[in-house]
């Protein structure tokens, strides 16, 4: 790392890039908006029309059998930050293309800690688009139901502290699983906005890719219903990394860890991201194979 390059250089460069996503976010209402109908519509309509059709038993975490729209709020919760993942690889190939990524590029400050600030305000988007519907979904009487959240420690065999009653334990409980997730969802975005050469090309990765990756996985019916009418189908939602997740998210919005799905997603997102940052490689990236004039 070059000697001019200090701290407070990396935390100003850092904060900038943040701050200007979340900036983005909100002088853009229509967005905001937009990213919470789409879950809204299936947590009001379609949720309350599949309530007498789907009947969902009792599977982990659940401790008793629950109604369809409690089961199917992680998987919107999913939705929001794969919507969000999309709109940032959009804007990603919009700054390509008006140049301004090209000013961000250009930085002597290390390719890999400029995307990773741009992942960073992405999901640091995410979480207020996620805690706001949370927040309208506490009115629809969909919250946690996980043990007290102690805070404190123990002298003597005596606890000190407080506990943090349900439903509440679980808003904390599931934020770290969102922040993870959204790091795996968004360093996919990241990956694709680096082989999508223009706008008009978006609405066919919406199609082909985030659509069957949405559908086919476990946010909207359980896996076990899915594996009753298609095996095939079964297999191709059991290595989805969004179905996992999505599971993620579901265990941790009642204070459990689901082991595999946590492996598969902190996987998937090294992965993904040491894709995107190949992938941004002035040298060796997929942008550098379409010539000079598509590297910025």
């Amino acid at each position: 790392m070059p000697s001019h390059l200090t701290f407070s250089g990396f935390f100003a460069c850092f904060r900038g890039i943040v701050w200007r996503e979340v900036l983005r976010f909100l002088h853009q209402r229509e967005r905001f908006l937009s990213a919470l109908v789409r879950p809204l519509v299936w947590l009001f309509i379609f949720a309350a029309g599949f309530r007498q059709v789907l009947g969902v038993s009792i599977i982990p975490p659940y401790q008793t059998y629950v109604l369809y729209e409690t089961y199917v709020a992680p998987g919107l919760l999913g939705m929001i930050l794969l919507f969000n993942a999309m709109q940032s690889s959009l804007s990603m190939v919009y700054d390509r293309e008006t140049g301004a990524m090209r000013t961000l590029l250009v930085s002597p400050y290390p390719r890999w800690f400029l995307l990773f600030s741009k992942l960073i305000g992405g999901v640091s988007v995410a979480l207020l688009q996620v805690y706001t519907f949370l927040a309208i979904a506490y009115f629809w009487e969909i919250q946690p139901d996980a043990a007290a959240l102690p805070i404190g420690f123990t002298i003597g065999g005596q606890f000190v502290g407080f506990e943090i009653p349900a439903p509440y334990n679980g808003y904390i409980t599931v934020l770290p699983a969102i922040i993870l997730s959204g790091l795996m969802l968004g360093a996919f975005g990241l990956f694709l906005s680096s082989v999508i050469r223009q706008l008009e090309n978006f609405a066919g990765v919406m199609n082909f890719v985030i659509f069957p990756m949405f559908f086919a996985s476990s946010a909207l019916y359980p896996l076990w219903r899915i594996r009753e009418s298609s095996p095939l189908l079964y297999e191709i939602c059991r290595f989805n990394p969004f179905t996992h997740a999505v599971e993620l998210i579901r265990f941790a919005f009642y204070g459990q860890l689901d082991p595999t799905s946590f492996y598969v997603v902190a996987g998937c997102t090294i992965l993904f991201l040491a894709c995107a940052i190949y992938a941004y490689n002035p040298s060796k990236g997929l942008i550098a194979r379409r010539g000079p004039g598509a590297r910025s």
